[in-house]
């Protein structure tokens, strides 16, 4: 296509409307820039729902594929292949658990965090065979499965897609009191995102992430930890669960997992909680693929040098600061996250999220709204900080109205 209105125009002819993308087309990009099909630059400020959190065609990620790619792609589980069990191992160490059920999506994995969680308490907690309950927080984002839309509390995302999955309650985020009342002696897990992304960048009160170790510890129930967008180096910590020392039963990951290369997700855990599993029970056929694998052992290999959470660490820093004097000049509401991770509420009067991120992408910047007025901001760990900062000069003129 040769220019943006082409493209645009036939991707709208011929693909689903279930996306609003913003209307920029493009062709190709590297670390923190992305370039159109017409050869304008954009700083990308979004980095894939933190799946790029290396950048856009990492040298080191795309290597490992190509050789892969010479080697073998694909054998299913009906055949073991020579790079599945050191990506097991090394994954879950990096986790400091036993073993992993590696899938593609991040919705496969959660969807198997759930399967797992059952499965256990039938046969590990001795819980009554249908009665299983996982207990959720309300504004989560765990994916668009039939199940997983059934414990949604966003109509967009759930509405027309009955009946729903039962099994679950929802409880409000943040809050240990209605989460112990919730728990009950059906309940095998408590499901949740350290910090909620969808919701807007959404950091619980200090605390409650340990309030929930302790309390799924005492009552018997499995602590699921979806770290598939805050995870893997996005918050300045490979977990977020590490900023308060929590470590929880499961870990979901995905999304950075595969580097933005290729879909890998994992379900991480102990033996006694992943053994549940027996030959037939589950599976995927592209789960684990030598080509997932390879990529995935990269980018572990990439986060045990502690680099690009020092990145987040210290850019996190900065951004954090800049957006709280933003903050105070009353174009912007609150200002939320950690690490290289923000959630930004504009003062309505500015315009709705939609109109910002137009307005930024007019000036060569991607970012993407949620929940009316709220962009969210996640550039690649690898930006540069007069990259970073460039971005931000673009988000206050916006926001100035220049």
């Amino acid at each position: 296509m040769s220019t943006t209105s082409d493209a645009i125009r036939s991707a709208e002819a011929h693909s689903a409307h279930n996306y609003h993308p913003l209307p920029v087309v493009v062709a190709s990009a590297e670390g923190a820039w992305m370039t159109d099909v017409e050869g304008r630059r954009f700083l990308d400020m979004l980095a894939g729902y933190s799946a790029l959190n290396f950048g856009h065609g990492n040298r080191r990620l795309i290597d490992a594929a190509k050789a892969q790619l010479e080697r073998v792609t694909l054998t299913s589980r009906a055949f073991h292949h020579d790079r599945f069990a050191d990506f097991c191992g090394q994954l879950a160490e990096l986790c400091g658990k036993e073993m992993v059920l590696p899938m593609n999506t991040g919705a496969e994995a959660v969807e198997t965090a759930v399967k797992t969680a059952r499965k256990w308490g039938y046969r590990v907690k001795g819980v009554p065979d249908g009665m299983a309950k996982i207990v959720v927080a309300a504004n989560n984002f765990h994916g668009r499965t039939t199940t997983i839309v059934s414990f949604s509390t966003d109509p967009e995302a759930r509405a027309d897609y009955g009946p729903y999955t039962p099994g679950f309650e929802i409880v409000p985020y943040g809050d240990l009191t209605a989460l112990s009342a919730a728990v009950t002696e059906n309940t095998v897990a408590v499901l949740l995102e350290p910090i909620q992304g969808e919701a807007g960048v959404l950091v619980p009160p200090h605390g409650y992430l340990p309030g929930v170790r302790k309390l799924t510890r005492e009552r018997n129930v499995l602590f699921i930890a979806d770290e598939i967008q805050s995870g893997l180096g996005r918050t300045g910590k490979t977990f977020a669960c590490e900023h308060e020392d929590v470590v929880p039963d499961l870990y979901v990951l995905g999304k950075a997992l595969g580097g933005g290369v290729v879909p890998v997700s994992a379900v991480v855990g102990s033996a006694e909680v992943l053994g549940v599993f027996r030959p037939g029970e589950h599976g995927s056929t592209f789960g684990g693929n030598p080509l997932a694998c390879a990529v995935g052992l990269e980018v572990i290999a990439m986060l045990r040098t502690g680099e690009y959470q020092q990145r987040a660490t210290e850019l996190g820093e900065h951004l954090h600061h800049e957006l709280g004097l933003l903050a105070g000049t009353g174009a912007v509401e609150a200002v939320r996250g950690r690490g290289l991770w923000a959630g930004v509420d504009i003062n309505p009067s500015y315009g709705t999220g939609r109109q910002i991120s137009e307005q930024l992408m007019d000036r060569g910047v991607l970012v993407k709204d949620t929940h009316g007025s709220t962009i969210r901001i996640a550039p690649p760990l690898v930006i540069s900080k007069e990259d970073l900062d460039w971005g931000l000069d673009q988000l206050r003129a916006v926001l100035a109205q220049e």
